[in-house]
């Protein structure tokens, strides 16, 4: 069973009206960039639970969470309305094998999102660790509205510490937005498009990509490769060059 510890809401940062960032203080274990920990509250006599990934780095004391609220969700209705001294569960130690430390060196690692699916990449990102492997890093943003690339900015910081390196393309499904993409991840790779306009290549022989959102998306996104590149999930019995993990 997990431990649980009780932090407390440092900031409660309101991006848009579903969307916000969860910056608490809590005495957890280390975790690695790209992991999970479990956020609780209690609600009406019981423990109500979800899993989020850290978005901070394992050395920042503040924890950061990034949060979609689902209207008749059980839990993040009232996570939103969290103020700084509120007390929050979490579960001491993180969990998940989304890390860089359980990939294959390659030379171009794909890091592709949906919504607050982003937040592990920026805690690998943040963090810095295990980079250098990679000649190339794509990190892939997909939202529906440009209002919901809350992190871009934090995004291009990153990128200006790895020039040359780290390439950042935002995709975004229901309006035009410059700069952006416009469509979903699996179509945007099989048109073609993705790959034209960060200018490099999903090849099986070089690549690797992982993948973090939505569940039709990693699944279509997986099909997808399978069938027109010929790439397999990366199992530890078994080497690939997949990487998924479900945000719900």
């Amino acid at each position: 069973m997990a431990n649980w510890v009780t932090g407390k809401i440092i900031k409660n940062h309101k991006w848009t009206d579903s969307l916000f960032s969860l910056i608490l203080e809590a005495p957890i274990k280390p975790f690695i960039a790209g992991q999970f920990a479990k956020l609780a509250l209690e609600i009406n006599g019981q423990r109500i639970q979800r899993a989020y990934s850290y978005v901070n780095t394992p050395f920042d004391n503040q924890l950061e969470f990034y949060l979609v609220t689902v209207p008749e969700g059980k839990l993040s209705p009232h996570l939103a309305a969290l103020k700084p001294g509120d007390p929050i569960y979490i579960t001491e130690e993180a969990a998940g094998f989304f890390v860089l430390e359980e990939l294959p060196d390659c030379e171009t690692l794909w890091m592709l999102s949906t919504g607050t699916a982003i937040g592990p990449y920026l805690s690998i990102l943040q963090f810095g660790e295990n980079l250098a492997r990679f000649k190339q890093i794509i990190l892939v943003h997909a939202v529906r509205y440009a209002e919901d690339l809350s992190y871009l900015p934090l995004m291009q910081t990153i990128a200006k510490k790895y020039p040359g390196k780290l390439k950042i393309q935002t995709i975004v499904s229901r309006e035009n937005n410059t700069g952006s993409l416009t469509g979903r991840i699996p179509a945007l790779i099989e048109s073609g498009q993705l790959e034209q306009a960060v200018k490099a290549k999903i090849d099986p022989l070089t690549s690797h990509v992982m993948l973090c959102g939505n569940p039709q998306m990693v699944k279509d996104t997986q099909q997808l490769l399978k069938t027109q590149r010929g790439m397999d999930k990366h199992l530890r019995r078994k080497a690939g060059q997949i990487t998924s993990e479900q945000y719900w």
